[in-house]
């Protein structure tokens, strides 16, 4: 699938500079395109949401999430609020699909992935790209590791392979006793994993690929889940990265990209600044 179409490079080859500038500017141009267009189609969407969380509680219905981009810059990802105001003070990066700081209405918007749909603006603003790897918190980059930092090579984006391997990762950590630690011992090495494939493999049609797999995954996450397999082995991905695609085994405890060991409690309850 892979080869046949052109979505992925040959694994391990090295592409040259001009392919690689050239991907980059189709990627923006498609981007800005894409990105205005967009919006004013999702204005019929994001007006009506936002006023039923304006309604439900009379605070801001937009939140302006802390990230960290391309070459390690800060900015502020627009999010539809799905939870309580005040919500990310509680120190808890990961988000489990009991967890009590989501809203009604938040729970509607997280489901069809509202919240997503204003990101289009920081799209449009260079901030970020439609497809890339999903931004992290500061306080997730700290404690990424050499290889890791490839991930903010890019600009990031809306969504990725990762995105839709692991969009049920609230009910990933549902029974989580600590949903940060969880994340980072089951599926932050996966969607590291993921993301650097991406950064070696990318390309126009993967990126339009992965566009409609999204979509395909909001109607049928297992038919989602079944591509995005079947285009990971078709590109050469590894065995292991092509089962956890599929999703049809349990997440086990692994090593994040470039470490030797699994992630501690201890690492994860360290300060910030301890982590760097």
């Amino acid at each position: 699938m892979g080869r046949r179409f052109g979505f992925v490079a040959q694994p391990g080859a090295v592409a040259p500079s001009g392919s690689t500038g050239t991907f980059s500017m189709l990627k923006r141009i498609i981007d800005i395109s894409a990105s205005a267009v967009g919006l004013l189609a999702a204005a019929l969407v994001l007006v009506p949401a936002m006023l039923l969380i304006w309604l439900q509680d009379g605070r801001s219905p937009l939140y302006l999430a802390p990230r960290v981009g391309k070459d390690g810059r800060r900015f502020r990802m627009v999010k539809l609020r799905s939870m309580v105001v005040n919500a990310d003070r509680t120190g808890v990066d990961s988000t489990s699909a009991r967890d009590p700081r989501i809203t009604a209405v938040g729970r509607v918007v997280r489901r069809f992935k509202l919240d997503e749909l204003a990101q289009l603006w920081n799209v449009l603003v260079g901030d970020m790209s439609l497809v890339g790897p999903r931004p992290n918190v500061e306080r997730e980059t700290a404690r990424y590791t050499a290889v890791e930092r490839r991930l903010l090579s890019v600009r990031p984006g809306i969504t990725d392979i990762a995105s839709i391997v692991f969009s049920d990762l609230g009910e990933i950590l549902k029974d989580s006793a600590d949903a940060n630690l969880d994340y980072n011992r089951l599926v932050r090495p996966w969607k590291s994993r993921l993301g650097i494939f991406y950064i070696d493999n990318g390309s126009v049609p993967l990126d339009l690929a992965l566009i409609v797999l999204t979509g395909i995954s909001i109607v049928s996450r297992p038919t989602a889940l079944s591509l995005v397999a079947r285009l990971l082995a078709s590109a050469g991905a590894p065995d292991d990265l092509c089962r956890v695609a599929r999703r049809s085994e349990p997440l086990r405890p692994c090593p994040p990209p470039g470490a030797d060991r699994v992630v501690t409690e201890a690492e994860i309850a360290a300060p910030l600044a301890s982590v760097r």
